[in-house]
């Protein structure tokens, strides 16, 4: 077991340092304007928390980077029904727990875990598994069938809660993979007509509540001034603050703060853009996404030149996860698409969504280091 836990200095010498840099710095970004929205109300608080699970991804993306993902290959039915029981556990009352109006989430007395977000990395790791031993035929009608159990077991699980952020993210990594892997495109375009026509169906059959629905559908009518346009309002006021170089924080009556930090609810979560927005500016928000960038960029370059499928869809998935994620996140901050609770990928306030983002990342340093076959 230690044995497996040990890293090879020839393997350090493969570790694409580049990509590991934008890693920690998009972390530590994130951390630092989670502390800087939340310092006036609730102090340290956040900032800590978030550390704490900064602390437990360090130990995960170890973990996962060290150990040979060619072993990891064969647990991935382990981790893959794992997560589907922890999605089971939540329609459990006395252990799911209802947030948002969603019952989605673990209770663990000093914390609560989103299955939902391990569910997308378990798909991935499943889909690859699966890819790599039917050889990438993935246009043949068994594999077909077969992969698509697979991506319909945990989403319907997420369905039902109702996630329809995380839904939409799982499509989404499905839908890269399938297309990468040469997947008909005529069975494409009917997998988004599938999408539309589930989301229609979920939308009437009472599992999700007025006021979710209002949300959903503000950024079509942001000039509305009620309740269901209030979240996107206070967002495009408080990026329009920050101008090019980042507005000054106000002295408000519990400390010190910018606009978005006062305004926006929940800022530090799903509408964390909002606060580099505006206590950095035009600059803060670019410098965000050229580090999102360097991030897909060699990303990217390790799925070209994985060694094999298993590793090439896992930083396919990983990829597709990442752009759908930034894209939608940002662009319900601005009013572009509709509010769904999609996190903003390693930078947003959350432990389960940083925990198996970062996870998924050190399974793409793990095929990167492994692309040469290594003699020990």
């Amino acid at each position: 077991m230690f044995r497996l836990l040990r890293l090879d200095s020839r393997l350090i010498k493969e570790m694409d340092k580049t990509l590991l840099f934008s890693l920690i710095l998009l972390i530590l970004y994130g951390t630092l304007n989670i502390y800087l929205c939340t310092k006036g109300q609730y102090g340290q608080f956040y900032a800590k928390a978030q550390f704490f699970w900064i602390v437990v991804s360090i130990v995960v993306f170890y973990i996962f980077m060290v150990v040979d993902y060619t072993i990891i290959f064969n647990y991935v039915p382990i981790i893959y029904w794992g997560v589907v029981v922890l999605l089971i556990l939540t329609r459990i009352p006395g252990i799911g727990v209802v947030i948002k109006g969603a019952r989605g989430w673990i209770s663990l007395g000093f914390c609560n875990i989103q299955p939902s977000e391990f569910a997308k990395f378990a798909i991935i790791l499943m889909l690859a598994k699966k890819l790599d031993e039917m050889d990438g035929k993935i246009n043949d009608v068994k594999n077909f069938f077969i992969l698509a159990f697979y991506c319909i077991v945990p989403v319907a699980f997420i369905v039902v809660q109702p996630d329809m952020g995380m839904s939409m993210v799982c499509f989404f990594i499905v839908l890269g993979i399938f297309y990468t892997m040469g997947f008909d495109i005529r069975i494409i375009a009917g997998g988004l007509m599938c999408l539309v026509l589930g989301i229609v169906l979920v939308w009437n059959s009472g599992l999700i509540e007025h006021y979710q629905k209002a949300r959903f559908t503000a950024f079509l009518n942001p000039s509305v001034d009620d309740a269901s346009t209030y979240h996107l309002n206070q967002s495009l006021i408080a990026i329009g603050s920050g101008g090019v170089l980042g507005s000054t924080p106000s002295l408000a009556e519990n400390g010190v703060s910018t606009y978005a930090a006062q305004n926006v609810p929940e800022v530090w979560t799903d509408f964390i853009f909002a606060a580099i927005a505006d206590q950095w500016g035009f600059l803060g928000a670019v410098l965000l996404l050229v580090l999102y960038g360097f991030l897909i960029y060699k990303m990217i370059s390790i799925a070209r030149t994985s060694k094999d499928i298993f590793g090439s869809v896992i930083c396919v998935g990983i990829i597709s996860y990442f752009l759908f994620a930034i894209l939608q996140n940002i662009g319900m901050t601005i009013g572009l698409v509709p509010i769904t609770g999609i996190t903003l990928p390693l930078v947003s306030y959350g432990g389960s969504s940083l925990v198996s983002t970062v996870a998924s990342v050190a399974m793409v340093v793990n095929v990167g280091m492994r692309r040469k076959k290594i003699n020990f």
